[in-house]
């Protein structure tokens, strides 16, 4: 096999037989000996129905079901591991990023010779709030993360099947896989896109992204911890060096502190104090989780059309 196209299906019946089109398209003017792999994390609408009647139709389609919703990321690492092509093109199935991509992908890596050709966004493309939204989290980002994540990546990619094979040495069961692809190393290039313009409301809620945010903080990052234990020292310090103002202001004026500030100031504490409990706490369940090296996703079944 030359060529994997994999995707994953998630509310996307609106899409699928384009995505299906358009790709075999993208395919066709690189060989003829291609795949596409379509994921179904657990679609709530018939995008499995839809996948499944194409691939029925064309062998060149595999469909892998899973037992449940997985996560996006999952699903992705999940339609890795059923690729077979020595070129495996990663693309989100909703159009905004167009298969056609696959040709200038190609002929850069060939050009270049590197292993990886990854999108990315020179400008993000949204109303303002979420453009907003987009810039803050690439700054928390760029300062809390200990490996330097491309700014503005996309999921699509053109991969090496050396590149995959290292990749899916990873199994771990909170998949952030934007550091995944960072942390993999072999020679990477980045490609500008523009992305289109999806018809319906994503998927991704702010909830959502919040979480994936905080996810991949605490895989990839110490620094909140190291935070933590600078603050805790400053805030030591500060006390001390006020504790002393007291004492002296109570024996050169005879003045006494106010139960109001002993009041801010114990609440003050006590909320660092959870706040901290929190963070380490969001660290020790990662650990708890990783503990119990549970499979990260289950494939009910694969379809796909019997060989002649």
């Amino acid at each position: 096999m030359k060529l994997s196209i994999v995707t994953t299906l998630y509310r996307s019946s609106a899409y699928v037989e384009e995505f299906h089109r358009r790709a075999s398209e993208a395919a066709r003017r690189v060989t003829d000996d291609y795949e596409i792999v379509m994921v179904d994390d657990g679609s709530p609408d018939n995008s499995l129905q839809l996948a499944c009647a194409i691939a029925d139709a064309d062998p060149h389609v595999r469909v892998v079901e899973l037992s449940r919703n997985f996560g996006h990321h999952k699903a992705l690492m999940a339609g890795l591991d059923h690729a077979q092509g020595a070129l495996c093109f990663l693309i989100d199935s909703d159009l905004e990023e167009d298969p056609a991509l696959l040709g200038s992908f190609l002929d850069k890596m060939t050009e270049t010779d590197c292993d990886v050709v990854y999108g990315f966004q020179e400008q993000r493309k949204g109303d303002a709030f979420e453009s907003a939204g987009g810039r803050i989290a690439w700054y928390w980002i760029s300062k809390l993360y200990s490996i330097d994540i491309p700014r503005n990546q996309c999921t699509v990619r053109l991969m090496r099947r050396e590149y995959v094979d290292a990749l899916r040495l990873h199994r771990e069961s909170n998949t952030v896989i934007g550091g995944l692809w960072v942390i993999t190393g072999f020679r990477q290039i980045g490609a500008a896109i523009i992305k289109g313009h999806r018809s319906g409301t994503t998927t991704y809620s702010p909830r959502l992204r919040l979480g994936t945010l905080i996810n991949g903080i605490t895989s990839f990052s110490t620094v909140p911890l190291n935070l933590m234990v600078m603050f805790g020292m400053a805030t030591a310090l500060t006390s001390f060096a006020l504790g002393i103002v007291v004492i002296l202001e109570k024996l050169i004026r005879n003045t006494s502190a106010g139960w109001a500030s002993l009041i801010v100031s114990i609440w003050l504490m006590g909320g660092i104090i959870v706040f901290c409990l929190g963070v380490i706490g969001i660290y020790v369940s990662r650990i708890f989780v990783e503990t119990k090296n549970r499979p990260y996703v289950i494939v009910r079944r694969v379809h796909q059309r019997a060989a002649p």
